[in-house]
């Protein structure tokens, strides 16, 4: 299994002093998988950029510029199939880390 289905929704924090009552689970209560963090398997286009952000970051690019620049050298597109520009990287990184 790559992802964890039992993976609760996220909830803004509200705090409780009782164990077990916040946003984290039951101790003893849930299953402890590998990827606890995952609620769904990533799209072959997540692992394409995944994969490509790991050879950007290899290759050195530290700054937005150098890492829109490098993706684009790469040929790897945007979700619509254009050219990566800072917002457009930004945006789809937020998008993929909420």
């Amino acid at each position: 299994m790559d992802h964890n289905p039992e993976l609760k929704p996220w909830r803004a924090p509200s705090p409780n002093q009782e164990a077990g009552k916040g946003v984290i689970e039951k101790p003893g209560q849930a299953r402890n998988l590998v990827w606890q963090t995952r609620s769904a398997t990533p799209t072959a286009y997540e692992n394409q950029v995944a994969d490509a952000l790991e050879s950007v970051f290899e290759s050195g690019a530290e700054s937005l510029d150098a890492v829109v620049a490098k993706l684009n050298e790469l040929g790897v597109r945007t979700p619509e199939g254009g050219s990566w520009t800072p917002e457009r990287f930004t945006a789809e990184m937020k998008r993929l880390g909420a």
